[in-house]
């Protein structure tokens, strides 16, 4: 696509080399979900332009939004060079997350990220290594492959849907990895970040239903 940025143009490349583990996740349909499956404080519905905020929140500030797939107090964000800049829409972020194969183990995670505010895209490009904000080296968890994450934000906004795939960079499709996804994938929910930008962000009361 002419016009993809040089990130979204690197994802577009990995995903397409058959050698790598790739997985989508269904379209969240956010409106339907919400509802049908939760019991809210006040009536919601939230359009593109608040699932794309979510997103942009999360980027820059992913423990307050993935807070069951990041150990607490691991995150941080930067420009590169630029020591107290404030995040644009090309930054970079190191956590502690979740081994996709031992989730009750974390390992360091090096991303950039690269928001597309025009097409309602964020790209997270994993890296195995670059210098942290004070210019020391920092080096990937080697305990499972590096992986791109690309989120964003489709339909329309009376019915915005929330979009995820991954590519992993494996040496064959590995299937085991796969299977995380397919049983993310039959989660009923909303993602946990959506759950806590409705409680959280716009502050409404959000209960999952027990009747369905």
């Amino acid at each position: 696509m002419s016009d993809q940025t040089p990130a979204e143009a690197e994802f577009e490349q990995a995903w397409a080399d058959q050698r790598y583990t790739r997985a989508v996740l269904p379209d969240v349909d956010v409106n339907r979900i919400l509802g049908e499956r939760y019991v809210t404080g006040a009536p919601v519905a939230l359009d593109r332009a608040a699932v794309w905020d979510m997103e942009v929140r999360k980027a820059g500030n992913p423990g307050a939004f993935i807070p069951n797939v990041v150990e607490e107090g691991s995150v941080s964000a930067w420009v590169p060079g630029r020591e107290g800049a404030e995040l644009g829409n090309e930054f970079v972020r190191q956590s502690r997350q979740r081994l996709w194969l031992q989730p009750g183990e974390y390992g360091l995670v090096l991303e950039e990220t690269h928001l597309n505010h025009d097409r309602q895209v964020v790209t997270f490009l994993g890296r195995e290594t670059f210098s942290d904000v004070r210019g020391r080296p920092l080096h990937a968890d080697d305990r499972q492959p590096l992986f791109h994450v690309q989120h964003g934000v489709a339909g329309t906004d009376g019915q915005p849907l929330n979009t995820w795939r991954i590519v992993l960079l494996t040496d064959e499709p590995d299937e085991r990895v796969v299977r995380v996804f397919d049983r993310m994938a039959t989660d009923p929910w909303l993602p946990e970040f959506l759950e806590l930008y409705v409680r959280d962000v716009l502050g409404i009361g959000l209960t999952r239903r027990d009747d369905v």
